[in-house]
């Protein structure tokens, strides 16, 4: 094993012991020759009352490191940033914390929200908020300067490991095994593993590849309320069972069962963005307003385990153009786009209308009155 590799292993591991330690609660300390040291807590995990202790040792001001869209949703004034600061006093307690970590606001500042200056938050920092959004945390910190109280982990960070590309990670085939399935017995599931991740990503290969330059495949988000439950707020589970019913028609076809729940944002907080829409937000605002990006995915891993299977030509079944365009820059050609259109119903038809009016997609159901009453 190269040194390379094993500087490499060494990260994983660090980081991997943060995201345990955020989520059960406890302090992280991230420092490197480039950038002072800091101690940091998530909200999300710790809970408000030992949030605000944690950060109260550090004086009557405390600071708190949000993302700028979370920023933006509260209505303060963080232009384009990707990540804040901001200097709460400490003496508005856990319904402040509270309302600034994830409770839904609107436009404008909630009442009762004091005047709080944005500034920038450091490298180290926004390091920090990146390892809350991986353990699936809301991206929410309590940070105080590093001390020399014992911290319950500690992640050495520079600036080559913040702009590390996790795509640099190797994603390889593991396994692969028959998997007759309702709709074709010809069909066969290959597991995908990568090391900075601890689940599999998965193909689900229908029929024979042999001799078909352009496959179908479909990109699929993992979707448990929808592909498991049968949701009827989203199009996902009948979109991955239409996708396989064409494949199996064709005879050939590929779909990637990506593990990026709820746009990337995890199971835990897509429920959050649930409750959200539920007081009245559409599905990209849900998003925003607890902190994340309208959409956190990354379909580049897709297109590396389409070359690992050896395919650089599809006809990708889809109605987002980004996935189009992703798998473009990556080296995967698509040869053809086709619509995968599934009936609305009454509850997710502010759903699609949000997929088509805000975030670009083709082909979906036009929302009339008829169809809403």
């Amino acid at each position: 094993m190269g040194p390379a590799i094993e500087a490499s292993i060494r990260r994983r591991v660090r980081l991997a012991a943060a995201e345990a330690v955020l989520r059960e609660g406890g302090v992280v300390r991230i420092h490197g020759p480039d950038h002072p040291a800091v101690d940091f807590i998530a909200l999300d995990g710790a809970g408000t009352a030992a949030a605000l202790a944690f950060a109260r040792s550090s004086g009557p001001t405390i600071r708190m490191v949000l993302t700028g869209a979370r920023a933006r949703a509260l209505g303060l004034d963080a232009g384009s940033a990707v990540c804040v600061a901001l200097a709460v006093p400490s003496s508005g307690g856990t319904q402040l914390l509270e309302t600034l970590a994830g409770m839904p606001a609107s436009s404008r500042r909630p009442i009762g929200l004091p005047t709080l200056v944005v500034e920038p938050a450091t490298p180290a920092e926004a390091a920090a908020i990146d390892i809350a959004k991986r353990a699936s945390l809301l991206p929410v910190l309590m940070v105080v300067p590093g001390s020399s109280r014992q911290a319950d982990a500690v992640v050495e960070i520079s600036k080559d490991d913040i702009d590390t590309d996790p795509m640099d990670a190797p994603l390889v085939p593991i396994v692969q095994a028959d998997l007759p399935i309702s709709l074709t017995e010809t069909a066969r599931v290959v597991a995908f593993r990568a090391p900075d991740v601890a689940y599999e990503h998965v193909a689900l290969v229908v029929g024979k590849l042999d001799g078909v330059s352009a496959p179908l495949v479909r990109l699929h988000s993992e979707c448990m309320t929808g592909d498991v439950f049968g949701s009827l707020r989203c199009d996902c589970g009948p979109q991955l069972q239409a996708a396989l019913s064409r494949m199996a028609q064709d005879g050939a076809g590929v779909l990637l069962y990506l593990r990026q729940e709820g746009r990337g944002i995890g199971l835990t907080n897509k429920l959050r963005a649930y409750r959200l829409q539920e007081m009245g937000l559409d599905t990209l605002d849900a998003n925003t307003h607890l902190g994340f990006e309208q959409d956190e995915r990354d379909f580049r891993t897709a297109a590396r385990m389409l070359q690992a299977l050896g395919l650089h030509q599809v006809r990708l079944l889809t109605n987002n153009p980004e996935k189009v365009h992703t798998l473009g820059r990556h080296g995967v050609t698509v040869t053809e786009r086709v619509p995968l259109s599934i009936a609305a119903n009454r509850h997710n038809l502010r759903y699609l209308q949000t997929k088509r009016q805000r975030a670009g997609h083709l082909g979906l159901p036009a929302v009339n009155d008829e169809e809403a009453g």
